[in-house]
């Protein structure tokens, strides 16, 4: 009895991989559809086939240490394919305008992510203050500065140029801590870098933008402030205080969290990317040209940043994932609150997706590259 209860358990563990491979064979049996459709037909009657591919493969890659970490990138493919195609299902509703979800949905992700810290994130400032500032100052750094360089070569018109530099100026989101954890960065610096900047956005972000994207669209700084404030520091307040009084007795929002906040940004980015539609249409090619080199650009000079200070290689992983990845859902807020959502939250909404494949890609190639520290552990002692 005890051998028949013990195959059962094991056949029961290997029924999700087996499932996984069942749903995966699906999405590539749809992929080829797709592409078969696509000669025949032409890519707009193949869209349904895509989309539903995209989401068995996010659904697939989740029971895959491997590719796992390309579950959400594959999700966010499925609804920028999904917006762009379908715009009007999300711009309104009867009177009801889907821009208006923007800012109520950044505030649940931001209170999301004040119930995943704990005080000890704030304290890691005191423990490791060079990595901290290293951290926090080369993404205020160098990001803007790109995103002006870019914004000022693209040629684009002045309020999409704009968006260019907003997500330049934006905050570390959440994406790069599971990136960092994937990438075999330092997390607890990952985490502490992301928190601070966070917090840091309602003051940073404003002035940042009002010096280096005065030129291209009117800034006003207060207004800003109050906007990213209202988004930031008031949903991570509450969600500290909600972590600290009530997480033991409502352990299920620590499970529940990161799904809202994954379908937040999914749905964000859909209605960003059906707002500016037809703009995307026009310079979509040259917009996600000039982002990808923001994207790649603050990967490099991020860990190089950590290398000049001489860093350890984990903490330089760290540096590469918190400069190059930004908050593409909380820039997007941001030229919603502004009243330019089609225009300036353009970058962001390519943004996003963008650096959810880059960020996947690398973390897989760190995850197989271990670092000398590593190294060192595994060599057997003589």
């Amino acid at each position: 009895m005890e051998k028949h209860g013990n195959s059962k358990h094991i056949d029961g563990k290997s029924l999700k991989p087996n499932l996984s491979r069942i749903v995966l064979v699906m999405a590539v049996a749809l992929l080829i559809m797709a592409m078969i459709i696509c000669f025949s037909s032409g890519f707009r009657t193949a869209v349904p086939e895509i989309i539903v591919a995209f989401l068995l493969l996010a659904i697939g890659f989740r029971n895959f240490t491997l590719l796992k970490g390309f579950s959400f990138t594959l999700l966010i493919c499925a609804a920028v394919t999904t917006s762009l195609s379908y715009p009007d299902y999300f711009i309104s509703y009867h009177e009801f305008k889907f821009a208006l979800l923007i800012t109520p949905l950044i505030q649940i992700i931001m209170f999301g992510m004040g119930t995943s810290m704990h005080v000890k994130d704030f304290v890691n400032v005191l423990k490791m203050p060079k990595g901290v500032f290293i951290g926090v100052f080369s993404h205020f750094l160098i990001m803007p500065l790109l995103g002006l360089t870019l914004a000022s070569i693209s040629g684009f018109k002045p309020e999409i140029a704009a968006g260019i530099i907003l997500i330049g100026c934006s905050p570390n989101g959440m994406a790069s801590n599971v990136i960092s954890y994937l990438a075999k960065a330092n997390l607890a610096l990952s985490v502490t870098i992301t928190a601070v900047s966070t917090l840091l956005a309602p003051l940073i972000t404003p002035l940042l933008m009002k010096l280096l994207a005065g030129a291209f669209i009117d800034i006003n700084v207060e207004n800003m402030m109050f906007d990213i404030a209202k988004m930031v520091i008031v949903p991570i307040v509450l969600g500290l205080i909600f972590n600290r009084l009530l997480r033991h007795k409502h352990q299920w929002v620590e499970k529940i969290m990161p799904l809202i906040s994954m379908s937040g940004i999914a749905f964000i980015i859909m209605i960003i990317t059906a707002a500016g539609h037809n703009s995307l249409l026009d310079i979509g090619f040259k917009l996600i040209l000039l982002v990808l080199i923001h994207n790649l650009t603050g990967y490099v000079l991020g860990y190089w940043s950590g290398r000049l200070f001489k860093m350890e290689e984990r903490d330089c992983r760290t540096m590469a994932i918190e400069v190059g990845m930004q908050n593409g859902g909380l820039a997007s807020a941001i030229a919603k609150e502004m009243g330019k959502m089609a225009t300036v939250g353009l970058a962001p909404a390519v943004f996003g997706p963008l650096m959810n494949i880059t960020g996947s890609l690398l973390s897989s190639y760190w995850h197989r590259k271990p670092t000398k520290n590593e190294v060192a552990y595994r060599a057997p002692s003589r």
